[in-house]
């Protein structure tokens, strides 16, 4: 199995925080239109109701994920096959999980990744946060790999960007499409991603986020906090 869609290529993650007033179907299908007609040759959504909302609105390929939030366990992206049946069967074209080694409600990593395989006939997304991560996660068969989880587990500090680093040395060790993802706010960052090799570059609340690109602007803004 391949990624769905061309490389070199910007994909837009659509998706709203439930407090936020963009949150719903129908607005992240029209976002997710407004991604297409920009230039956006992919969608990640997440949840069944979105992804049939964007699938209905457009043509593009869709990464899925169901974020299954679970007190006792900090995996929530994806976690287990029945989540991500849900999104399979809603119209996404590739399935996100969550590939870290932290403990989940759902099948262990090897087992959601040959069922996603086997039982839906989806290629996988594997979101890691380290290199050792995305070895197994390939091990057991992945597809592809994305720096998404990095700076969000304990098991690697945050960079005040996009980890590069992390970035780095996925693409010289694994013979997989790399997605960077995390953190891009501009352009010359795209750039560079692309410059050491990612398939794609996944961008969310730098497009997809008014509220927080307003709040970093607006710290621009005299007595805001400058």
């Amino acid at each position: 199995m391949t990624l769905p869609f061309a490389t070199p290529a910007l994909v837009v993650s659509c998706q709203a925080r439930p407090d936020s007033p963009l949150h719903g179907p129908a607005f992240m299908a029209a976002m997710a239109k407004a991604a297409a007609q920009g230039g956006a040759k992919a969608i990640r959504a997440n949840g069944p109701d979105d992804i049939r909302a964007i699938r209905a609105a457009t043509g593009v390929p869709i990464i899925g994920l169901n974020k299954i939030r679970d007190e006792q366990h900090p995996v929530y992206i994806t976690p287990s096959l029945e989540s991500a049946r849900a999104v399979a069967e809603a119209g996404a074209d590739m399935i996100a999980i969550d590939a870290t080694s932290r403990p989940r409600a759902g099948e262990p990593v090897s087992d959601l990744i040959r069922c996603i395989h086997s039982d839906l006939g989806k290629p996988v997304l594997a979101d890691v946060d380290t290199l050792e991560c995305a070895l197994a996660a390939l091990g057991y068969g992945a597809d592809a790999v994305a720096t998404t989880l990095a700076g969000y587990t304990e098991n690697r500090a945050k960079s005040p960007g996009p980890d590069f680093d992390l970035l780095r040395q996925l693409l010289e060790t694994v013979r997989v499409p790399v997605i960077a993802e995390g953190r891009v706010w501009t352009a010359d960052e795209v750039a560079h991603a692309f410059e050491l090799g990612a398939a794609a570059v996944v961008i969310g609340t730098a497009i997809t986020n008014p509220r927080e690109i307003t709040r970093r602007f607006g710290a621009a803004v005299p007595g805001n906090g400058r």
